[in-house]
């Protein structure tokens, strides 16, 4: 998405790094606040109340600078996740550059990067990803259908993101395949996971979860383009039955077995997989585990 000039603003930020609440630990960083690919679904439009921005979410941009990082060996094993909140590869990384001066600061340093994009500009820093002893890559695909994928965020085609996905595989940097949100009844696991398989090293499946204020947007988007699966909606979202979720984990599970797959229930386990057989990880049920286990 093209963001008007007074959309865009600098920040000055005490540090870029923070430390991570998310279940694969470490740091959380986000070189931008907010994210101009505006994805219909986005769990992080909740961070506009932490900011004072009551725009609609997509539709600024905050570009963050911060003072040196410091020695870079305090990271040493420290695992850190680029782009938990906001792609630190959206279009704008192109013009300012912050997610290539933090890999810059981290030269020497032997950190475990995980960056989240939906954005093949990650490709230019592959000289630079290539100094580090542990990165993984994600990309969320969640369909193979562009015009849906039009309807549903401003990032790149899912071409581009696929053929990203393997130049880095093959420069042999891990990567995974985030198929998240899958959307019932319109995403093709199956499809997907032939599609990937053999430059992936793990394709993670996690559930659209409807709440806040996007809720009503998906489900609107829905009746009106899916009428035939609000049936469907209303059973998973209104009602509150996992039918449908248990189902599908059946057939992935099967799938997998049939295929030679990996297959992990909730876990994030580490390496390359032997190529066509990438670890299939099924986190359907993450909500129900973090309000049992709270502090998990």
């Amino acid at each position: 998405m093209q963001l008007p000039e007074d959309a865009i603003r600098s920040i000055d930020v005490r540090s870029v790094m923070t430390k991570s609440s998310l279940p694969v630990g470490g740091y959380s960083v986000n070189p931008y606040v907010g994210c101009p690919h505006a994805c219909k679904y986005c769990y992080a439009s909740f961070m506009k109340r932490f900011t004072g921005h009551t725009e609609p979410w997509g539709s600024f941009l905050d570009v963050k600078h911060w003072p040196p990082i410091g020695n870079p060996h305090r990271y040493d094993g420290e695992r850190i996740v680029i782009g938990s909140v906001t792609d630190g590869y959206n279009p704008y990384e192109e013009q300012f550059r912050r997610t290539r001066r933090l890999l810059e600061e981290l030269q020497g340093s032997r950190a475990e990067l995980m960056i989240c994009t939906k954005s093949d500009l990650v490709l230019r820093d592959l000289d630079l990803l290539r100094t580090f002893p542990r990165v993984t890559v994600s990309w969320s695909v969640n369909t193979l259908d562009e015009a849906f994928r039009a309807d549903m965020d401003q990032a790149v085609s899912i071409e581009r993101r696929l053929t990203a996905m393997q130049r880095v595989y093959e420069a042999g940097i891990r990567t995974v395949c985030f198929v998240s949100p899958i959307f019932p009844g319109i995403t093709d696991l199956r499809a997907i996971i032939e599609r990937v398989r053999n430059f992936t090293d793990l394709i993670w499946l996690e559930n659209l979860n409807l709440r806040g204020a996007f809720k009503a947007t998906i489900l609107d988007y829905i009746a009106d383009r899916h009428p035939d699966l609000v049936p469907l909606y209303d059973a998973i979202y209104h009602r509150k039955d996992t039918t449908y979720w248990q189902q599908l984990e059946a057939e992935i599970a099967a799938f997998a077995a049939a295929n030679g797959l990996p297959y992990r229930i909730n876990d994030l386990p580490y390496g390359r997989s032997e190529p066509g057989k990438p670890v299939l990880v099924n986190y359907f049920y993450h909500e129900k585990i973090r309000l049992n286990n709270p502090r998990g």
